[in-house]
């Protein structure tokens, strides 16, 4: 196995890219702000003397993106990594290693793309893997699809905040399928924000709550009028019915992509452009991996807030994953960059792809 660390170790550092290694103890509130609650539940978790939370590193691309951005050039840098991560995890232990390439501001985001995909095949061929599976979805037209479905802009958040799981999804979409009456507040509360902030401060003084831990009354009165709005926001039914029509759509690229077309054409939705970049992305990763079968899940995200474009995940035969990443356009910016940066990476998960070679 030394040997095929010395092979990964040489393929890290090929074409130019720097072999990083990021601080192991990373400020928490990152992974809640851009990864989600979900991700969140899997941080090993620390509290620092000034009462700041601090996690054990989960994953090697939001340290990279900050030590990135540190820099303030914005040039293109092709960045590489190897080294633990720690997750608490339903099987497995916490702690295990991945390795990848993380490639920002190049100048030709698709082939920034198409040089991931090469990484990972290449790093699976140093572990003799030919044919995985591959699942890939695509963030982009999700978010394309909300912006032209006819529906009030309360809700879009929401959805996009629950894409990528199945069952958060469906209670929504259920929700939205409710008989209007049925899921709409009482909305004869008429006062005005100054108002119910005014209310909600003389309620918790009363009693006894304290006005500056935990919830303020300006955040408890936004919650509630958010509740407003989203109940007096009626979704049409074709809206919904489109989205999960939509959602279902999971097949080899080409039959995926051709179902969307006909489900957009049959509501007058165009989405041409976006469905074109991904039948050419997923051509891409096609040529690379010419024996592996390959699923378009509509429904696909990592839930990963920071994800703009293709996603995808690669998997032994016993389904493990061994491999994931994708586009990343939006991480930097929320991370404190002055402007939009294109980025592209993906990883090895190292020890599953060693037990795999060592069978």
């Amino acid at each position: 196995m030394f040997e095929k660390r010395e092979q990964l170790l040489a393929l890290l550092s090929s074409s130019g890219a720097e072999l990083v290694n990021p601080a192991t103890l990373l400020p928490a509130s990152d992974y809640f702000d851009l990864a989600g609650e979900e991700f969140g539940r899997h941080l090993l978790l620390t509290e620092g003397a000034d009462g700041v939370k601090y996690c054990l590193r989960p994953d090697f691309t939001l340290p990279i993106a900050r030590q990135y951005i540190k820099s303030a050039s914005y040039s293109p840098a092709s960045l590489s990594y190897l080294g633990p991560v720690f997750r608490q995890r339903a099987d497995g232990p916490s702690e295990f290693e991945q390795a990848g390439l993380e490639l920002i501001a190049q100048e030709n985001a698709d082939a920034a793309l198409y040089q991931v995909f090469d990484f990972v095949r290449e790093g699976l061929e140093v572990f003799a893997i030919e044919s995985p599976s591959i699942r890939i979805g695509c963030v982009a037209l999700f978010e394309e699809l909300l912006e032209k479905l006819d529906m009030p802009d309360v809700w879009k958040p929401r959805l996009r905040r629950r894409f990528g799981s199945s069952t958060a999804m469906e209670n929504l979409l259920q929700r939205l399928s409710m008989p209007q009456n049925s899921i709409q507040q009482s909305i004869s509360f008429k006062k005005t924000r100054e108002q119910l902030i005014e209310q909600i401060t003389q309620t918790m003084l009363d009693d006894g709550l304290s006005l500056i831990e935990g919830r303020l009354p300006e955040e408890i009165a936004e919650r509630f009028l958010e509740k407003q709005a989203l109940a007096a926001a009626k979704v049409p039914e074709k809206s919904v019915a489109l989205l999960r029509d939509y959602l279902a759509i999971s097949d080899e690229p080409e039959t995926a992509l051709n179902s969307a077309e006909k489900l957009f054409g049959d509501t007058n939705l165009s989405l041409e452009s976006q469905l074109n970049i991904l039948r050419q992305q997923a051509k891409e990763l096609s040529n690379r991996f010419p024996n592996s079968p390959i699923k378009l899940d509509l429904s696909f995200s990592p839930r990963l807030h920071y994800y703009t474009g293709l996603v995808f995940e690669l998997a032994e035969t016993s389904g493990k994953t061994i491999a994931s990443g994708g586009q990343y356009d939006r991480l930097l910016q929320a991370l404190g960059a002055s402007k939009q940066v294109s980025a592209s990476g993906g990883a090895l998960w190292v020890n599953r792809l060693e037990e795999g070679a060592d069978k």
